[in-house]
């Protein structure tokens, strides 16, 4: 595939809103964004709503909500089909006129019974084009239009994934570029858009190859032979853990549950780039780095299947990288969907920075977090047993004398405190840390002591310390 001049390309994610947007729609966004940063160009984000029974309002507000969220923002659109029908019906008209496509005036019966003659004789089902050199209207019947697709010859699709694939137009039939209803059909929309909108690069999933000649024929049809055409890149499928297709029990799901779920947008871009593309052996790649290493004919044809732990882990490695304090503001909503009430001056940016490196997930830190805001109800019952018991208690009580006279509460002055008492005691810094840890955790978990208590504050420290050393087990 040449490489192409600065400025020049134009991609297009072209999302239809039947169904919610998932991760293998956002891959190609993804793909198609990064092709056109890669090379200055243009990303252009098109809704396919012409099938108006199966298209819902709430399907495009994931689309639009979820490119946002993904930070995969268009130079251009969102432009929708829907608005485009007289632009369509203009081709239609146009190509009538020309002899490119003619009106079709066979009934559903007529179409049956060819059919059925077809597999009785054992041939590929498909329109004979029995109405293509003209057939007088026929009372009661509104014609379809059909694209004069060339009987002879080849399309040769040269794809920057898959290399070249040959079709034979002998095996194309008609294509209904207009129903009986007068809607243009979606083929045919994609290539007048596709030709309006300038689009040179389409890099869609494998699943549309079988269109790609139908497209191309069209596409000549438009631009005349030797006119410029897209260069098509196919991408293969996303399959489940179990190499199976992708359904929702895999992930299949709007990708609006990851941001539920806490994970980072930024991970999950950095993951779907990995299902098929890679660049050494590095793993972890911010968005910049994407942009400049990305390119199109680096992807392999062989499907990939995800893989929930390795998502996971990635999410963790840019949630160490990502900012406390842009971290604490998506922490915020995460907390309040775990029904915790956060009061105004708590300190999230703490929280963050002193759970990060044990979360792998926004929302398993929200849930790891809750004992910031809720006391302990009752204690791990192994944890009790082995720090709360009397030795437990008693060295409870010994903090609970050392803290509740600290000059300054803050993690340092914590620190030495306890470990000044531990030093005094003759024991060492966990004899005392782990009683507390259960006392104002209930676990045996919990992030350090110091940074723990500081964001507690003093009162509430004392209060949950003074409950622990007299608790009953």
């Amino acid at each position: 595939m040449t490489k192409p001049s600065p400025g020049t390309v134009r991609t297009r994610f072209a999302p239809s809103p039947t169904g919610l947007l998932h991760i293998g729609g956002v891959r190609t966004a993804l793909f198609c964004w990064l092709y056109a940063r890669r090379h200055g160009g243009t990303f252009v984000l098109r809704v396919e709503d012409t099938d108006r029974e199966r298209s819902t309002d709430e399907a495009v507000r994931v689309i639009l909500e979820g490119m946002a969220w993904l930070g995969l923002n268009p130079d251009e659109g969102p432009f929708y089909q829907t608005k485009r029908y007289d632009r369509y019906r203009e081709v239609i008209a146009n190509w009538l006129q020309t002899d490119k496509a003619y009106h079709c005036y066979c009934s559903k019966e007529e179409l049956d019974t060819m059919r059925a003659e077809q597999q009785a004789r054992g041939d590929k089902p498909r329109y004979d084009g029995r109405c293509r050199h003209g057939k007088p209207p026929v009372a009661g019947v509104t014609p379809v239009v059909r694209f004069k697709n060339p009987y002879e010859g080849e399309v040769v699709v040269e794809d920057a994934v898959h290399g070249r694939v040959v079709f034979q137009n002998k095996e194309l039939d008609d294509l209904i570029i207009q129903r009986s209803d007068g809607n243009p059909t979606y083929n045919f929309c994609v290539v007048v858009d596709d030709h309006d909108m300038a689009i040179t690069h389409v890099i869609r999933g494998d699943d549309h190859l079988n269109n790609t000649p139908r497209q191309l024929n069209m596409l000549r049809a438009m631009v005349g032979e030797g006119g410029q055409v897209p260069v098509y890149a196919h991408l293969p499928m996303i399959l489940g853990p179990d190499g199976t297709k992708l359904s929702k029990r895999h992930g299949a799901v709007s990708v609006l549950e990851y941001d539920r779920d806490g994970f980072l947008p930024e991970a999950l871009l950095n993951y779907l780039a990995r299902l098929g593309w890679s660049h050494g052996d590095q793993e972890v790649f911010t968005l910049a780095e994407l942009v400049e290493l990305f390119d199109i004919e680096d992807v392999n044809k062989s499907a990939s299947a995800i893989n929930p732990d390795k998502l996971a882990w990635l999410n963790q490695q840019h949630m160490l990288l990502a900012d406390n304090a842009r971290l604490a503001t998506m922490l915020g909503p995460q907390l309040a969907a775990a029904g915790l009430e956060v009061p105004a001056d708590t300190d999230l940016v703490a929280i963050v920075a002193c759970q990060k490196e044990r979360s792998k997930t926004l929302r398993e830190m929200a849930l790891a977090s809750r004992f910031f805001f809720e006391a302990p109800q009752a204690y791990e019952e192994k944890a009790a047993k082995k720090h709360l018991a009397a030795e437990g208690q008693a060295a409870l009580q010994a903090v609970i004398s050392v803290l509740e006279v600290l000059p300054d509460w803050n993690g340092p002055a914590i620190h030495e405190a306890i470990n000044a008492l531990a030093a005094v005691q003759g024991v060492g810094l966990g004899k005392l840390a782990q009683p507390v840890r259960v006392a104002v955790s209930g676990g045996s978990v919990s992030p350090p002591i110091d940074a723990t208590l500081a964001i507690l504050g003093r009162a509430e420290t004392l209060t949950r310390l003074a409950r622990a050393a007299v608790a009953t087990l």
